[in-house]
């Protein structure tokens, strides 16, 4: 299993409708696409969201992300979450042996 953690600063004022497009847009769509989340979260008193999404199929992390956002779903979704966020920062991760 392959993780990314996503962290964004969102516009200030924006967060109710980056939530909502998020919600209803990327998280069913990529659910469609393979991926799986380990979560989400907002951050108490700041514009930020992070989540961690996982995918685990054989043509690896990279070409499903990129097999989504070129997809025909992703392209219409309406409204874009994109629109609101002002600093995405994305990091792929791997796991640490705890024992």
């Amino acid at each position: 299993m392959e993780y990314q953690l996503r962290h964004y600063r969102i516009r200030a004022g924006s967060m109710d409708m980056f939530l909502d497009a998020w919600v209803r847009g990327v998280y069913p769509l990529r659910r469609k696409f393979g991926f799986t989340f380990a979560g989400a979260w907002r951050v108490e008193g700041a514009d930020e969201f992070v989540w961690i999404i996982g995918y685990d199929g054989p043509e690896g992390f990279a070409a499903a992300d990129k097999r989504y956002y070129e997809s025909q779903e992703r392209k219409r979704m309406s409204p874009d979450p994109a629109q609101y966020i002002e600093v995405p920062v994305s990091q792929m991760m791997r796991s640490v042996p705890l024992g």
